[in-house]
């Protein structure tokens, strides 16, 4: 298996950026299983995210543990699968990563996705808070399993992007 033999993808990137929109949409067409990180916060990550302050790394690291199980259940039983995680830390990533994970880096310039963040409702995490994660954002290095694509386009040509570059097929049920 090659670096970029995917399995599971972590679809990755500051909030706002479009990931949760460009991995619904790769595992729907693949007939992959999504899951969405966001969903699996714990209640009083959510609840500090709504108040406007940042997550720290003890926040964070329950949150990453239980992506991090659904990730290794996937692998074990072989079964594809697309989920959304921020992943902005290398150390993040350590958590999520295994053979067989490839990490989707959705990236976009500060101005875009503080407009993107602005324009949608119903989302926890406030626009105040892009600042934040973008400083806090570790790209991923040549070692890691990866690819980056330009949110600066549209959600299916993103997923085309990446199933292309991948070279990734729907598996058959």
């Amino acid at each position: 298996m090659s670096d970029l033999d995917a399995r599971v993808l972590v679809v990755m990137g500051v909030s706002g950026s479009g990931k949760s929109t460009v991995a619904a949409m790769i595992a729907d067409r693949l007939g992959w299983d999504f899951a969405e990180g966001d969903a699996v916060h714990p209640p009083a990550n959510v609840a500090k995210m709504q108040a406007g302050t940042p997550l720290d790394d003890e926040d964070r690291w329950p949150w990453l543990d239980v992506v991090a199980a659904w990730i290794r259940d996937h692998l074990s039983s072989g079964t594809h699968g697309v989920v959304t995680c921020s992943a902005l830390k290398r150390s993040y990533r350590d958590v999520l990563r295994a053979p067989g994970v490839v990490f989707v880096h959705v990236a976009g310039d500060g101005t875009l996705i503080g407009d993107r963040m602005a324009a949608r409702s119903g989302h926890f995490m406030p626009t105040a808070l892009l600042a934040s994660q973008l400083a806090t954002l570790e790209l991923p290095q040549p070692d890691e399993a990866h690819i980056t694509v330009a949110a600066d386009r549209t959600p299916q040509e993103e997923c085309d992007e990446v199933i292309e570059r991948l070279g990734l097929a729907p598996t058959v049920r």
